[in-house]
């Protein structure tokens, strides 16, 4: 009896902590009046900085949290430092975040999504985050395991952040039919970035960015900014002072003995359709250099992703060669086979330090040559970034 006594004791207290957060959760959700939930394949990272810098800039009191290539917390002033997960990435911590907004005065909460699985992104808006704006950049044939098998898919999974009662911003083009009959279940209101929008983002507003940013990044951002009572040059203003993501597309030129390298950090653009855009654009800035490295960061743990890239390459403009790093190379190397690409163009330097793979680079590039990283940065693809950048001699734009 006593047994079953306390174990009734424990669940009642269980559920008395659960009301207690669920409680405290929504109290702080209720202190920060503007909560800019941000969902997408590509560039979420991107434009969750963008957004916060432009709201900073206009004095709005403005707190960001990024899980992009780093987890990051960003403060009002714009400092930010790591997201503490001392056992791991949980989704509960977006309730703790809104928690730190709150305590900051906030008056602005822009948090990019951190789940994958189609239920957690529902969970994290629906009983997390409880936006009034969200975002969702695109939907791009990436995390086809968790999410797929199609593109279509992906889109569903995304459309589970769309708030209630709220608006949802996006850029994406091709399953605008999902996202419309979702807002039409949540009573929401979706306002799309078209082709149009993003033209009128000019070549030189773009060139007063001091990384590789995106036209499309900037036009979402710019109407979501313009919703909330931002202008437009001074939305600028503050996403020319943003801090990009460790992640963001660079370039480094690393000068070695009277050859030229110029290193693009494709890495963080994780689905296909987007390296294939910077793989095109770093051949456009350099059309003049001896040689192309493509570089492929595989991971064991993403075989479906290594497997699609392997499949999807053949495609593009060709490289002189190919170097395949990380783990479960394998993966990309099978499909790629399959798919045509000549195995005598690919190099294996799984587990290879990063001065033994610039050392292979040197052999191969002649005078002047191109490399770039794709498909995943964690693991030695961020290693490799640092690599360059640390030795570089000039960063440059595409």
């Amino acid at each position: 009896m006593v047994g079953s006594e306390y174990l009734v004791l424990i669940t009642l207290l269980i559920i008395i902590l659960g009301v207690w957060e669920a409680s405290r959760l929504r109290r702080d959700l209720s202190g920060v009046p503007v909560r800019i939930h941000v969902n997408g394949t590509r560039g979420k990272s991107s434009v969750t900085r963008l957004i916060a810098g432009a709201l900073r800039e206009k004095g709005i009191v403005t707190c960001a949290k990024t899980t992009g290539t780093l987890a990051r917390m960003i403060l009002p002033d714009g400092s930010e430092y790591p997201v503490f997960r001392p056992g791991g990435a949980k989704l509960i911590e977006q309730a703790r975040i809104v928690s730190v907004a709150k305590a900051y005065g906030a008056q602005a909460l822009v948090v990019e999504c951190m789940a994958l699985q189609p239920n957690y992104q529902w969970l994290s808006e629906t009983m997390l985050v409880n936006a009034t704006h969200g975002v969702i950049t695109n939907a791009r044939e990436d995390h086809l395991d968790v999410m797929g098998p199609e593109e279509k898919d992906v889109a569903l999974a995304l459309a589970g952040t769309i708030p209630v009662g709220g608006r949802v911003y996006t850029a994406e083009q091709r399953n605008l039919d999902i996202f419309r009959e979702a807002v039409q279940d949540r009573k929401s209101k979706l306002i799309g970035v078209n082709g149009e929008d993003i033209n009128k983002v000019t070549d030189e507003e773009m060139s007063n960015f001091p990384y590789v940013e995106h036209k499309a990044n900037v036009a979402l951002a710019l109407r979501v900014c313009q919703d909330i009572g931002v202008d437009r040059q001074t939305a600028l203003k503050g996403m020319w002072k943003t801090v990009p993501d460790t992640g963001a597309t660079t370039i480094s030129h690393v000068r070695f003995f009277g050859r030229h390298i110029y290193f693009v950090n494709g890495f963080s653009a994780n689905d296909p359709e987007s390296t294939r855009q910077i793989w095109e654009m770093a051949i456009g800035r350099f059309p003049e250099v001896e040689k192309r490295i493509a570089i492929f960061n595989c991971r064991e743990d993403r075989p479906a992703r290594s497997q699609q890239f392997g499949r999807i390459c053949v495609e593009w403009e060709p490289a002189d060669y190919y170097i395949l790093i990380g783990s479960g190379t394998y993966f990309f190397a099978r499909e790629a086979d399959s798919a045509g690409l000549p195995m005598g163009k690919v190099l294996f330097a799984e587990h290879r330090s990063d001065s033994d793979i610039f050392e292979t680079i040197i052999e191969l590039g002649g005078a002047s040559c191109l490399v770039a990283g794709m498909a995943n940065i964690k693991g030695q693809g961020l290693s490799l970034v640092r690599f360059f950048r640390n030795r570089a001699t000039l960063k440059e734009h595409l």
